[in-house]
């Protein structure tokens, strides 16, 4: 296998790349930054942005899989930059791998992609996307999986894969924000709610990944479909927060704050970090309250049945790697 990782130097880019090695695969990163730690065990570096078509089919080139990682994550910023990488970044990617002779896809999307409102219980892939999104980034990552799955055809496989709240040890967005809120201090219980939600741990979310190029071509029953991802073990919220915080040294969030009061500061604080042009995202969004007070875990019976997909790591393992990393960094 030769194979483009885009967003190789991320936390899960990096984690698969890590995996295709170990595998025997000759892989190629596209990144915009530099990344010397992916030279060291021969991995081929193009410095590039996938929103440039130049650069996505000068990284496609040679390769028979493509996996697309990178994307602009975040609930804050302008739409136009989230489309830039998320719709227009895909869209190059899929026309290089295809004009590149590549006949594999893996698209890393997201459950947010089918996310309406209030609880999401035990979600199936055939709940259709919704009418309105809540994000920039849900409706950019919505459509860029659309743009993918479309594309398959007996010639070029294409294949989404939907992991639910990737975490694990290394430097990933959600446990480093949980943590350093957690430590600060600021992380607040919101009302009486401690909805049940399922996350990923890092070595399960990239052997997916491997799983479904293995078994994606054109006659297989995974090709243009799409698959919820996920440890298959929905927890109360608050507990998998606080399980991250004594991994990390820190003490559990005891403190509360009514739901309405947190709805309403979020509210002020998105209308006051947009007067004012602040680019960073605000300390708390509607997003997020909403997050925190709803259920949201999906049945990865599909991917179970499709790709042979089956969680190697219980959280409560995964949570003593977690803790072992923090006393090393």
């Amino acid at each position: 296998m030769k194979a483009l990782v885009t967003g190789g130097g991320g936390f899960l880019g990096g984690a698969l790349v890590e995996l295709l090695l170990s595998k025997g695969a000759a892989v190629r990163s596209l990144a915009r930054g530099e990344y010397p730690r992916l030279v060291k065990p021969g991995v081929e570096c193009v410095q590039g942005d996938i929103a440039d078509p130049a650069a996505a089919a000068l990284a496609c080139q040679g390769c028979d899989t493509v996996f697309h990682v990178a994307a602009k994550v975040g609930m804050w910023g302008r739409y136009r930059d989230f489309h830039a990488t998320n719709v227009t970044g895909t869209a190059n990617l899929l026309a290089a791998a295809k004009a590149a002779g590549a006949s594999r896809f893996i698209f890393t999307s997201s459950p947010s992609v089918i996310y309406a409102a209030g609880d999401a219980e035990g979600v199936k892939e055939n709940v259709p996307y919704p009418a309105r999104f809540d994000s920039h980034y849900a409706k950019t990552k919505a459509a860029a999986e659309q743009l993918v799955l479309a594309e398959n055809s007996p010639r070029f496989s294409t294949i989404s894969l939907r992991p639910h709240l990737v975490w694990g040890p290394g430097r990933d967005h959600l446990v480093s924000r949980i943590v350093s809120q957690g430590k600060a201090g600021k992380l607040r219980r919101i009302g009486g709610f401690n909805k049940l939600i399922d996350t990923t741990y890092i070595d399960d979310a990239v052997m997916a990944h491997w799983l479904a190029a293995e078994k994606l071509s054109p006659d297989a029953a995974c090709a243009g479909k799409a698959y919820f991802i996920s440890q298959g073990d929905p927890r109360p919220n608050w507990d998998i927060i606080n399980m991250i915080l004594a991994a990390a040294g820190a003490g559990p969030v005891i403190k509360t704050i009514p739901y309405t009061a947190a709805y309403a500061a979020a509210a002020f604080m998105e209308t006051a970090w947009r007067l004012a042009q602040i680019t960073t995202e605000p300390p708390l969004t509607r997003f997020v309250v909403q997050q925190l007070t709803t259920a949201h875990w999906f049945d990865i019976s599909a991917a179970r049945r499709d790709l042979g997909y089956k969680p190697g790591v219980t959280i409560e393992q995964g949570m003593k790697n977690l803790s072992h990393w923090f006393k090393t960094v």
